[in-house]
């Protein structure tokens, strides 16, 4: 990808796991946060109805995320979480990415670009990755606490499908006249990417590849 002019700047819109990072982020964290309170372990079995639920179609995506966080680690106080979320952000960044996508997020930032991490990840730790990437703006699902002691629900929408929709209408507001191109990995993303000016999706199948590129939308391959 090229430089863009300056009166070229976009709006560079980016998923966080499998667009950016290879694999998940969400349960890497939460597993090594509860390695480091094995106090804690005994409440794995809360997980149960959670699980049954969600298999049942009684709980969604959000709601399955927030049961686990809320389950393993409610009244887990702020300095505890923020430290592990520190170490955490800084570990995943660059391993946790892969090169291609981290080289085209800078040359976005190098050419002017406004920059933002969409991502159905959590905010205890997402906002840290994107400034460790020297992403300004971060767009990511809210956890819940109550006061300095996580809760560990939603707080707000899971950011993720249609979600994101709403998101990005938020941004042409806030930004009028740009551009945007936006990257992503999974069929929930293409309900925002299809709305855009560009749209790469990452790492498709040789099938959806192939559908994809009869709408317009460019499909590469990151490692």
């Amino acid at each position: 990808m090229e430089s863009a002019a300056p009166h070229d700047r976009r709006l560079a819109l980016f998923d966080l796991d499998g667009t950016l990072t290879r694999h998940d982020t969400y349960l890497p964290f939460v597993l090594g946060l509860l390695a480091r309170q094995p106090a804690r372990w005994i409440r794995l079995l809360l997980l149960v109805l959670p699980a049954v639920g969600y298999l049942a179609g009684r709980l969604d995506r959000g709601g399955l995320k927030g049961a686990i966080l809320h389950q393993l680690f409610k009244g887990m106080p702020f300095d505890t979480i923020s430290t592990w979320a520190g170490r955490f952000a800084t570990g995943a960044v660059p391993a946790r990415l892969m090169p291609a996508a981290l080289r085209t997020l800078q040359q976005h930032l190098a050419a002017g670009d406004h920059v933002v991490v969409l991502s159905a990840s959590p905010d205890l730790y997402v906002p840290l990755i994107a400034q460790r990437l020297g992403v300004s703006e971060t767009h990511c699902t809210a956890i819940r606490w109550n006061g300095l002691w996580l809760d560990g629900r939603l707080a707000g929408p899971n950011r993720r499908d249609h979600e994101k929709s709403r998101v990005l209408d938020t941004l042409r507001a806030a930004h009028p006249g740009l551009p945007v191109i936006a990257y992503g990995n999974s069929p929930a993303d293409l309900n925002h990417m299809r709305r855009c000016e560009q749209a790469v999706y990452v790492n498709a199948s040789p099938r959806l590849a192939a559908s994809l590129g009869a709408e317009g939308i460019h499909c590469v391959r990151w490692r």
